[in-house]
């Protein structure tokens, strides 16, 4: 493994990279920042809206999406050091009155399960609760719907509905709204100054749209802001420059710029140590944070997806590397995965090992055809001419449960399988995405996990 530092004159070469990928990928506006051994650079093309474009700069705010809810996470565990909180207690110790399909998971649920993602209940569950401090209170108690999809604690699943219990947590025993409690434990003391969850914030700054690529085409993506609900999930703001501040901190022993003791070297090294496997092929999950080793290069990421934008988010502690990519459209996901994979390559000279197909009969493909269905989209998998095709069918429900989908559903895509249960993607907009099937005890399929989240194998 080579170990050579991101210089300054590796810039242009990133800019080339951007310009191309933003073409290719219809992305209007991103901004790049990168931390390695206290140095930080930043790579920023486009515009911030095509109707009204401002040029993107590193002060740039972008909707960071799910990477948001490591602020929640981190605020926890100020809370825990505090003695106000502990992650393994049932979350009843807090809110008494929750309310779950399963009592038998209302009483026992933890913020543990939630911050590793194994609630087992409807994960993608949007609504819009109003704009008052109220908002997260009120959407806890409409999770009493929810359907209990596999048992608790039993399985990975993205869950972005558990957040709210995180966040309504986080108000009860701060006795604060969710975003003054974050403001005051992470925010400020870190000098983020460009990072906010209100719209009456982020526009007294220059800021990113999303937009979602109709076409060729990219189309302003409205409603701007998520619903006040869901800000614990993924609603904060924020720029290039911010978010190197924040890797600092997570790479750090705890202390903030001023010296101040946010966190015990052990509460990050907790956040960040591997406790539940997220699939079949090496991730795992901290504390919010998602760990993979990457050709023997330990990396912590997360990453955020809202109404038309989309950022990532990596760090190597070991080396003092980081690496955030904000873009402002709804492919934007697809140029971030390049240009992280580009600066792990040019860093440290590891890349994802590539998957090799595997080369089935159709009687061995045939158990895994079917259709699978989630609460934001259906998947078909199916044999035709020889070939694998993945259908998805998107049924809206985000960025609130009424929406209707934003774009027109992907085309079919070309899947192979690349090991046992594991399918890979081979055509664009999902071209390198896998995903894997989970059996039941008795050896049947039961479930596509596919973009993080099981989907339910339909019969009839």
């Amino acid at each position: 493994m080579t170990n050579k530092s991101i210089q300054t004159q590796s810039v242009p070469k990133l800019n080339d990279l951007l310009a191309t990928a933003m073409a290719h990928y219809h992305v209007p506006g991103v901004a790049v920042g990168i931390l390695h051994r206290g140095e930080e650079h930043y790579a920023h093309l486009g515009v911030t809206n095509v109707a009204h474009p401002l040029a993107v700069d590193s002060d740039t705010l972008f909707q960071i999406g799910s990477t948001t809810k490591t602020f929640t996470g981190t605020t926890a565990m100020r809370l825990v050091e505090m003695g106000k909180l502990d992650l393994d207690a049932p979350i009843r110790t807090y809110l008494p009155d929750l309310a779950l399909k399963d009592e038998d998971v209302a009483a026992r649920v933890t913020l543990r399960h939630v911050f590793t993602h194994t609630t087992g209940w409807l994960g993608d569950y949007f609504d819009d609760t109003g704009n008052g401090d109220d908002a997260l209170a009120k959407i806890v108690a409409r999770m009493v719907d929810l359907p209990q999809l596999a048992p608790l604690g039993a399985i990975w699943s993205y869950c972005n509905s558990g957040y709210y219990l995180a966040g309504r947590v986080i108000e009860v025993v701060t006795g604060k709204t969710y975003e003054a409690a974050v403001k005051e434990l992470v925010l400020d003391p870190l000098g983020m100054d460009h990072s906010f969850f209100f719209p009456a914030d982020v526009m007294t700054y220059r800021f990113a749209s999303g937009h979602n690529v109709v076409g060729d085409e990219p189309v302003i993506a409205r409603p701007w802001a998520l619903a006040r609900a869901a800000h614990a999930a993924g609603a904060l703001c924020s720029s290039a420059r911010d978010q190197l501040r924040y890797a600092r901190f997570q790479m750090g022993d705890g202390a903030a710029p001023d010296g101040a003791r946010l966190l015990a070297p052990e509460s990050i090294a907790h956040m960040q140590t591997p406790r539940v496997a997220m699939d079949n092929m090496g991730g795992q999950i901290g504390v919010t944070w998602m760990v993979r080793d990457v050709g023997g290069v330990r990396t912590v990421a997360h990453g955020g997806a809202t109404n038309g934008q989309l950022s990532a988010f990596l760090m190597v502690p070991q080396e003092g590397f980081a690496i955030t990519v904000l873009t402002n459209a709804n492919r934007g996901g697809e140029l971030h995965r390049e240009v992280v994979n580009w600066a792990l390559k040019h860093t440290f000279g590891v890349s994802e090992p590539e998957d090799v197909p595997l080369a089935l009969s159709d009687a061995e493909t045939a158990p895994y055809l079917g259709r699978y269905t989630t609460a934001l989209a259906d998947t078909e998998l199916a044999r035709r001419d020889g070939a694998l095709w993945l259908i998805v069918t998107p049924k809206g429900g985000f960025p609130n449960k009424d929406s209707k989908p934003a774009a027109p559903p992907p085309p079919p895509m070309r899947a192979v399988f690349c090991g046992p249960d594991r399918l890979m993607v081979l055509d664009e907009p999902m071209k390198g995405v896998k995903g894997e099937f989970l059996r039941n005890p008795d050896g049947a399929i039961a479930w596509f996990r596919f973009g993080g989240r099981i989907r339910e194998r339909m019969t009839g």
